[in-house]
């Protein structure tokens, strides 16, 4: 569908998985292995939001992270639990 001369598609967007996990290692460039709680270890980054409001995740840290259904092996930390 073309409106006003943008395309919009009418598929619907893909859904994303999230799932809770524990932070076991800290890498370089805000990138963190998380292992979920189904036992599988994920490579994750943080949130444009949690950037943005400056939320700290360190080693031990209880995480929720967003999957796409694509590569379920990186994620996006979108939570920290306190």
């Amino acid at each position: 569908m073309l409106t006003k001369g943008k395309l919009f598609s009418t598929m619907p967007k893909e859904e994303n998985i999230e799932m809770e996990g524990t932070v076991t290692e800290t890498l370089p460039n805000t990138m963190f292995r998380v292992e979920l709680e189904n036992g599988h270890v994920v490579t994750a980054h943080i949130s444009g939001r949690m950037r943005k409001n400056y939320i700290r995740i360190l080693t031990g840290d209880k995480v929720t992270v967003q999957l796409t259904p694509y590569d379920l092996s990186k994620g996006r930390i979108i939570y920290r639990a306190r």
